[in-house]
């Protein structure tokens, strides 16, 4: 049996994201990755715990961390969490390397 994958959004995200122009290429790029996480959560990056911005766990009690980067440079942080047979994939951000690097205190 196949798992089921859902995605959702951190309400950060939904917001950045619905307020993107619907024909601009950062939503079709964005829009074709969570595509690919509905197939694989598990394409992107997985983040070592030391590097986590305590954001994350403190307002989304995260126990894993992933990062996907776009062709554009941008990138897309998100968690998943779930079962063997089902699982949630939950975007937290979306932004340019350079916010994702303030993020990441880098």
């Amino acid at each position: 049996m196949k798992e089921k994958i859902s995605i959702r959004g951190a309400p950060d995200f939904i917001e950045f994201f619905n307020s993107l122009d619907k024909t601009s290429d950062r939503y079709k790029e964005i829009n074709d990755v969570l595509d690919l996480l509905k197939k694989d959560c598990a394409k992107g990056d997985k983040i070592p715990r030391s590097l986590w911005p305590k954001k994350y766990s403190k307002e989304h009690r995260i126990h894993t961390l992933f990062r996907f980067k776009l062709r554009s440079g941008w990138r897309i942080v998100y968690t998943v969490y779930g079962t063997k047979q089902e699982k949630v994939c939950t975007i937290l951000e979306a932004f340019d390397h350079k916010e994702y690097e303030k993020r990441f205190g880098y």
